[in-house]
């Protein structure tokens, strides 16, 4: 494993973290708190040491199961958790995973924040997000008032944005630098081989304010992991079937995916590196980017994606080769997060 420093915090980050949400929410089929718990451990002892969760992952869940798994381990860690959903009193399973109504009060997010403290069963959290707030939530002076007063109080240690909810770029955009220019936070976006338009804006103003950028969803929904054929299909359960509106744009979203996969071998197996680990090389490649949070939902994947940083970094010629690849055909319309 690798570490990164967490931008100007002190604090440093395995540069490939943990997203809780997939053993939490049950939305990629983990149902099992044992097996996410497992799941968590193994990844400490793989040198994972930066786990980004979030108040509102099976309504508080994602935070009480984290500390069930790594709480004896507070000292090892790096933990980050998001705030802004008000799923006090809009709880439970949202329809088509519509999102929930947002609060970004000084009151509620100071009751939020002492909740996720609760039951993270610690005293501080690391990196304190709000989770896919409005270009208005990042103009409030008097919710960054508050996230200061929490961090001079100990409470946390630092703060920043996750931007989203998929498939709203250009609104990101204006969000992601907001952040970064007007209040020297940390954002966390979607980036990968076939999604660089949020890179592309964001990481320029994020190296020269010395912001750290965390990346999630660095496999394109899973297309960049190799494990897809044009049989794949997803459980009505799994939260890919609500990201594409019907079966024929899911099944063409696939389709495309899977030809832009066929034209990266060149970077995959003569250099040792599966192509989930290129998709990881790829976003390495970027300085600003502290660390990467892949989808994590079984063990042999945990794996790959952990000794990824191990592997042969890109070259500058591959480098090339995937960037003008992404200027004549690679970017994915459509892909569900």
């Amino acid at each position: 494993m690798q570490y990164r420093a967490l931008g100007e915090t002190g604090l440093k980050v395995s540069v490939v973290g943990f997203g809780v949400w997939t053993v939490s929410t049950t939305m990629w089929g983990i149902t099992d708190d044992a097996v996410g718990t497992a799941l968590l451990r193994r990844a400490l002892e793989l040198g994972v040491t930066f786990y980004d969760t979030a108040d509102v992952y099976g309504d508080g869940k994602g935070e009480t199961l984290l500390a069930d798994a790594l709480g004896d381990r507070r000292g090892e860690i790096v933990i980050a958790t998001k705030f802004g959903y008000d799923f006090y009193n809009y709880p439970g399973p949202q329809p088509g995973q519509r999102e929930r109504p947002q609060d970004w009060s000084p009151e509620f997010v100071r009751r939020a924040c002492e909740a996720s403290l609760k039951r993270l069963r610690t005293d501080r959290i690391d990196l304190y997000q709000l989770h896919n707030p409005r270009l208005d939530a990042l103009q409030r002076d008097d919710l960054f008032a508050l996230l200061e007063t929490l961090k001079s109080e100990g409470k946390i240690r630092a703060y920043g944005a996750a931007l989203g909810p998929a498939l709203k770029p250009d609104r990101q955009i204006d969000e992601g630098l907001a952040c970064i220019r007007q209040r020297h936070a940390a954002v966390q976006i979607i980036y990968n081989m076939l999604e660089q338009v949020l890179g592309e804006a964001l990481f320029p103003a994020a190296q020269q304010e010395h912001v750290p950028v965390l990346v999630r969803v660095p496999h394109a929904s899973g297309i960049l992991e190799g494990t897809y054929t044009e049989e794949t299909q997803f459980a009505p359960t799994d939260h890919r079937s609500h990201r594409v509106a019907t079966d024929a744009m899911r099944k063409q979203w696939l389709l495309d995916g899977l030809k832009k996969v066929e034209k990266l071998g060149f970077a995959t197996e003569e250099a040792g590196r599966t192509l989930g680990q290129m998709a990881i090389q790829f976003i390495l490649s970027e300085p600003c980017v502290a660390s990467i949070l892949p989808n994590i939902y079984d063990a042999r994947q945990l794996e790959e994606f952990a000794a990824a940083p191990e592997t042969s970094p890109l070259k500058a010629a591959e480098l090339e080769r995937i960037a003008d690849l992404y200027r004549h055909d690679f970017y994915l319309e459509a892909v569900p997060s």
